[in-house]
């Protein structure tokens, strides 16, 4: 079981990581990518949450919830 919940930590966190690192690209280069961006970050801060819950980061999970709205209120203003 604990080795189970490591490999599905690694992913979230590697995925989101990554996601959230092509957001902040898309984002600052201002190419008109910025649907696609906050959609990323929508999906990295879902993962995000994920690893937080399995590793019960509890301070992290709360930080999640700011930019899963972040990314709500950028689709919403971008669409």
């Amino acid at each position: 079981m604990h080795s189970n919940k490591r490999k599905y930590t690694i992913v979230f966190e590697v995925t989101g990581s990554v996601l959230a690192i092509i957001y902040a690209m898309l984002i600052a280069s201002n190419t008109g990518h910025e649907m696609l961006g906050f959609a990323l970050l929508l999906v990295s801060s879902c993962l995000f949450a994920a690893w937080a819950i399995l590793d019960k980061r509890w301070a992290f999970l709360a930080l999640q919830f700011f930019y899963f709205a972040s990314a709500v209120i950028g689709l919403v203003r971008w669409s």
